[in-house]
């Protein structure tokens, strides 16, 4: 469920900010670039998830009300190579994210609360990642999650690419916390995380291949973490495109880009590239995230047209929104 700021300001992006994504070239055989799903069942696409066994392909699954469903895109065509129906897990509530780890297992986060955080508990599903792309069903583990200090709402969840540990961001316009889960998992028992660092709004993160980088993401913005001991160092902005419904984050299997996404029918992911072409740090903000700072002069930069950014248009959109909060407010 979504805030009036939420709502507001995905409307006014769309609405005031049209073609706000970076076009990306495209070379080889077209993996790994900015694509569209093409999949009319997805329509909510809230986490995405880089294969680690079929380069190009990535993991994704609608928000809530959609069924224990996940769908393997191959981003040459857009289109889906695989759906996969869980067994073993209870009915989601509001799946959120989604990652692999190092164990070649994929999992699922039904950690979402659309009641506003007051959900007792929450579910992590996993199951190994399918060696063939085809229709299948899958039988998966499930695990109750709680957090130490009360229930939370969470759109993103990250599993250690070194550690396997997971971790969990919380979904607050305050601010959240991010929470370390467990070494292990456990079925049959609560699985306790415990908040281990402050982090803003976010709606989906991910770690570098190397577990150096966490990138967390919201509407408008983002951010990089170094990470180290299984907590946040220095912190700096990186650049994202401006989308709809800002719902998604993973870096390419090889660490040499970013993949953002949007939620609504027939949403586009865009490829980010990071610092250093495989290094697996997110760019800053205005080095390397989006187009060369080199322009001709003529509204392009290096051949690739110059679009907004998150940080380019927030203000505009921030302004928008306050003035519906405003006429909100008056009417009420």
């Amino acid at each position: 469920m979504r805030s009036l700021l939420t709502v507001s300001a995905a409307a006014a992006a769309l609405l005031f900010l049209p073609g706000a994504l970076p076009a990306v070239a495209d070379d080889g055989d077209g993996a790994d670039r900015t694509f569209t799903i093409e999949d009319s069942r997805i329509t909510e696409s809230s986490g995405l998830a880089a294969s680690r066994l079929h380069p190009g392909v990535y993991w994704t699954h609608n928000d809530s009300e959609d069924g224990p469903y996940v769908y393997a895109i191959d981003s040459r065509t857009g289109k889906t190579v695989a759906t996969i129906t869980m067994k073993g897990v209870g009915e989601p509530r509001d799946v959120e994210a989604i990652s692999i780890g190092p164990d070649g297992n994929v999992y699922v986060g039904d950690i979402g609360d659309n009641l506003g955080g007051s959900w007792d508990h929450v579910w992590i599903y996993r199951f190994p990642e399918p060696k063939r792309l085809a229709d299948a069903t899958v039988r998966a583990t499930q695990f109750d999650v709680t957090y130490a200090d009360g229930a939370r709402d969470a759109e993103a969840m990250m599993v250690h690419p070194k550690t396997g540990r997971v971790y969990i961001a919380s979904k607050n316009e305050d601010g959240g916390g991010l929470y370390e889960g467990p070494e292990k998992l456990t079925a049959g028992g609560a699985n306790v995380f415990r908040r281990v660092g402050e982090v803003p709004w976010v709606t989906d993160g991910a770690f570098s291949p190397d577990g150096e980088d966490l990138v967390l993401r919201s509407y408008f913005s983002a951010r990089g973490y170094a990470f180290e001991n299984g907590r946040l160092g220095d912190d700096r902005a990186v650049s994202v495109p401006l989308q709809g419904q800002s719902e998604s984050l993973t870096y390419t299997a090889d660490g040499s880009a970013m993949m953002v996404g949007s939620e609504g029918e027939h949403s586009e992911v865009v490829r980010v590239e990071v610092e250093g072409g495989g290094g697996g740090k997110a760019s800053p903000n205005g080095d390397g995230g989006g187009p060369s700072s080199s322009s001709s002069g003529d509204g392009e930069e290096d051949g690739v047209s110059k679009h907004g950014t998150a940080t380019g248009g927030a203000v505009a959109v921030v302004v928008i929104v306050l003035a519906l909060l405003a006429v909100k407010r008056r009417r009420g």
